[in-house]
């Protein structure tokens, strides 16, 4: 049951109220004017008992329930009142001041075009009734503007009641309708929420965790080649190893509890880029140059973080892909902007960003959450990252 409804039924006892009041002062007056036998009489009145009987327990249920059928049960409502209005007309004439109950009830109970025929009607009864008893004469002095005026009031009453009722079911409608959306509003929220977070954490266990691994094997690999004709050198690729494998479980804590990356934890961002590149030139030879102008200190922690991962898938594509002999890094830091270079002589790659890496594009993402851009020239002769931000 919708709260439209709800807030219309619990105004109904007033309904409920004018029935009964109605139907108890229509009995006095039949009781007492006088008019036509007592026999008449108290048959009047107990064909209204036998209407409030059938509002009581058929009708009121028929209007108040929503049943599937409720439409059906208001057609049998409505003409079993008309009927039996029709009887305590027939019986006394007075019995017609319940119209001032009976049209409310034919207006609730019946769809607009089928309320209308039966107010007109029920209205009619009285001048039905005059006919039978008087004649001619008698129905020429009842129909008068009298009968017409209350048959037009009626209806316009029962129109502009309906209207507004019909008004407020749309609008009821039309809330549930907004919390419907509402509703789905929030599951998308919720959804592109966790696809967000889903996000966010593929590129941080990609720029931090799968990085290091890589570096594991490459580490291992090395090692296990020179144990049997360079101890020495092999030790040194193991302790190094070693510190990668426990820089990998800072940064899985730091992931897991949500926090900067260990790098920027331990130092300021330009020592956290040098410590990136020294460890590309002892894993692999390449020649490693960086160069940092501008105060870094006044960057804020969450552009630092972008800049350090791109400078970190940077040099992982470098170990990975390039064959580079000599790579350079450059921060250029101005009032306004922030500039990461990273430049290899090593093979090149198709930079086309409909074919790059899960890493490219997590790097261009990042660059774009903090308005940045992010070009990637390569050839040949080797290939140019510019990442470029605002302060």
């Amino acid at each position: 049951m919708n709260a439209a409804r709800d807030a219309w039924l619990r105004w109904y006892w007033l309904w409920d109220a004018l029935f009964a009041i109605v139907s108890v002062a229509i009995a006095v007056i039949i009781v007492t004017d006088g008019v036509g036998g007592p026999l008449r009489r108290w048959a009047a009145v107990g064909v209204l008992a036998l209407m409030a009987a059938w509002y009581a327990g058929y009708g009121r249920p028929a209007i108040t329930e929503e049943v599937s059928a409720g439409q059906d049960r208001g057609r049998i409502f409505a003409a079993g009142l008309v009927l039996l209005l029709m009887a305590a007309v027939a019986l006394q004439g007075g019995a017609s001041f319940a119209l001032f109950a009976v049209c409310p009830l034919l207006f609730m109970s019946l769809a607009l075009r089928e309320a209308v025929a039966a107010v007109v009607l029920v209205n009619l009864l009285p001048v039905l009734a005059a006919l039978v008893e008087d004649g001619t004469g008698g129905l020429l002095a009842v129909l008068g503007p009298g009968t017409v005026f209350t048959t037009a009031f009626g209806v316009m009453v029962g129109v502009w009641v309906h209207q507004i009722v019909s008004q407020s079911e749309q609008r009821a409608d039309l809330i549930r309708e907004l919390e419907r959306s509402r509703e789905e509003v929030g599951r998308l929220s919720r959804e592109a929420g966790v696809a967000a977070e889903r996000s966010r954490l593929a590129a941080e266990i990609h720029d931090t965790l799968a990085q290091g691994f890589t570096s594991l094997v490459t580490l291992v690999q090395a090692a296990e080649s020179e144990l049997d004709h360079d101890t020495d050198k092999a030790r040194g690729h193991l302790a190094l190893a070693a510190r990668t494998a426990r820089e990998n479980l800072g940064e899985a804590r730091a992931l897991v509890a949500g926090l900067m990356p260990s790098a920027l934890g331990t130092g300021s961002l330009d020592e956290a880029i040098i410590r990136q590149v020294e460890r590309l030139a002892e894993e692999t030879g390449v020649r490693c140059d960086h160069r940092f102008t501008g105060d870094l200190a006044e960057l804020p922690t969450g552009l630092e973080v972008v800049l350090l991962r791109a400078v970190q898938e940077a040099l992982t594509n470098v170990r990975r892909h390039s064959g580079a002999r000599h790579v350079r890094v450059s921060l250029d830091v101005t009032e306004a902007t922030v500039a990461l270079r990273v430049t290899d002589d090593g093979r090149g790659f198709d930079p086309d960003p409909a074919t790059e890496g899960f890493g490219l594009r997590g790097m261009r993402a990042r660059a774009e959450q903090v308005g940045g851009r992010l070009a990637v020239h390569s050839g040949a002769g080797g290939t140019t990252l510019e990442l470029e931000v605002p302060r």
